[in-house]
């Protein structure tokens, strides 16, 4: 019979989440994105939104939907990053990605999008990632397209008056196409 080895300390380590993993995940996306705690990092969207970033709900729908997936990222036994994966067709789409705010700007975003990207093209043979990223977010996507995404011009709403996305504290909000070719 064979063994996988256990995960050397301080090593990331990837699994699917299941429903069981529900409560620590929205913790962690509210963290990165929401609230006072989301400014120890870089990826707040504090000055823009207010509220929720993610609820249960949106989060068992990730885990629960067909052709999708909610990758966790831990070390020594932490949850300490995220990401969803879903399968559309040529494409995978890329979202809920979110990094413990004290970790982030160290490596782990860079490593997770990257076994994201593999995980898409091994599994499913896409050719192309795609993502949105609220357009005001410059630093952000800046960040992306040092990892290869390039930006669309697309542009989608902002869902204003759905407050499972947040209570937005500007009035020119809307999610931008990013795309990277992975195939």
């Amino acid at each position: 019979m064979d063994t996988v080895p256990a995960p050397a300390a301080g090593e990331l380590l990837y699994r699917d989440a299941t429903e069981a993993d529900v409560e620590q995940l929205v913790a962690l996306v509210e963290s990165a994105y929401r609230g006072v705690f989301s400014r120890v990092g870089w990826t707040t969207e504090a000055d823009l939104l207010e509220g929720q970033r993610t609820d249960s709900q949106g989060v068992l729908d990730i885990i629960r939907g067909e052709g999708s997936r909610l990758l966790m990222a831990e070390r020594d036994g932490e949850l300490i990053a995220c990401c969803q994966l879903d399968h559309r067709g040529d494409h995978a789409y890329f979202g809920m990605f979110a990094v413990r705010p004290g970790l982030q700007g160290g490596g782990v975003g860079r490593r997770v999008i990257a076994e994201a990207e593999r995980l898409a093209v091994e599994e499913w043979g896409v050719g192309a990632m795609h993502m949105t990223v609220i357009s005001a977010r410059e630093e952000l996507i800046a960040w992306y397209e040092r990892r290869g995404y390039r930006r669309t011009g697309e542009t989608t709403p902002f869902p204003y008056g759905d407050e499972r996305f947040g209570l937005p504290l500007r009035d020119d909000l809307a999610f931008e196409l990013l795309v990277k070719p992975i195939g």
